[in-house]
């Protein structure tokens, strides 16, 4: 199919969505339909839409703004969260790989990523190297200076600082499993159950970081719930889901209070949500008496 829809003035959004059924002063969709593309606000009035492609009677563009806008503000908590638990993981994988193998048997020993094939390993080195090359951190240049005669890659603890999540992801998932049981273990949970926490957070991470919609979304990348047995805490008196957001918060709160418990995380996250009252909770996974929950207790 064509696609034949005509660009619109900012006058004839605000049109369309007043022909439509959402209710709002039309000169103040203008303003915001001028700083917030009318695509991207789309996907916070989409659950507002009846099959007929008309808005539910009551719907508000202040309603809808209101989404956007606390959408916003959740991503700079959750960013808050990951940027803490991210660091932790890059610092304890240097740590162990290191005191394990060496500073730089992640290059030169492919028996400490055993998990790679060959031609992959050599992927992944690839990475690392055009990772250091974009670098302008001074102590790369540092190092290259003084070292660079003798060693073609940086020490782990200076490597896994230059790496982007996604490499350190990589690392994390390929490496041996007595480094993967060391690192899991400072959170106290089982390397498969970290693995799968960083691809999550990798995720949320990038739509974050691209301001995509967040507060409602279903996970494409969902982390995996602690087995009942061994942890109980995720399950009773409140069953911790994995669908929606409220998982990820869930395993952030997890983490910081072994990583950061200091960083008063989870009273900004409550302060958000008491000064957000409109907002559905139910929508982001929140269950009833979520409060009760050993995690966020």
């Amino acid at each position: 199919m064509k696609y034949e829809k005509p660009s619109l003035t900012l006058g004839q959004q605000a049109d369309l969505l007043l022909s439509r059924g959402m209710a709002g002063d039309r000169n103040l969709m203008v303003e915001r339909l001028g700083s917030v593309n009318y695509y991207r606000l789309s996907g916070y009035w989409h659950p507002f839409v009846d099959s007929k492609e008309q808005f539910e009677e009551g719907t508000s563009f202040e309603t809808v703004w209101a989404r956007y806008a606390f959408d916003r503000r959740l991503r700079l908590v959750v960013m808050d969260a990951i940027e803490r638990v991210e660091i932790a993981i890059r610092t304890w994988l240097a740590y162990h790989h290191s005191q394990s193998y060496g500073p730089f048997a992640y290059a030169t020993d492919p028996t400490t990523l055993s998990k790679l094939t060959a031609r992959s390993r050599q992927d992944f080195l690839n990475r690392i190297k055009q990772e250091t090359d974009r670098s302008k951190e001074d102590f790369v240049s540092h190092f290259r200076h003084k070292y660079g005669d003798s060693h073609d890659f940086l020490p782990v603890w200076v490597a896994t600082e230059v790496m982007n999540f996604g490499t350190v992801l990589t690392f994390y998932r390929e490496t041996t499993n007595k480094v993967k049981k060391a690192v899991s273990s400072e959170l106290g949970i089982p390397p498969n159950v970290l693995a799968s926490w960083l691809l999550t957070l990798n995720s949320v991470r990038n739509i974050c970081a691209h301001h995509g919609r967040l507060w409602n979304r279903v996970l494409g990348v969902k982390p995996v719930i602690p087995l009942e047995e061994k942890y109980p805490e995720w399950h009773d008196p409140v069953k911790i889901g994995n669908s929606r957001v409220f998982g990820v918060l869930s395993l952030c709160q997890y983490c910081l209070k072994r990583v950061a418990p200091q960083s008063g995380w989870q009273a900004r996250l409550s302060q958000l949500l008491s000064e957000s009252p409109e907002i559905p909770t139910a929508s982001m996974g929140f269950p009833e008496e979520w409060e009760a929950s050993p995690l966020w207790g």
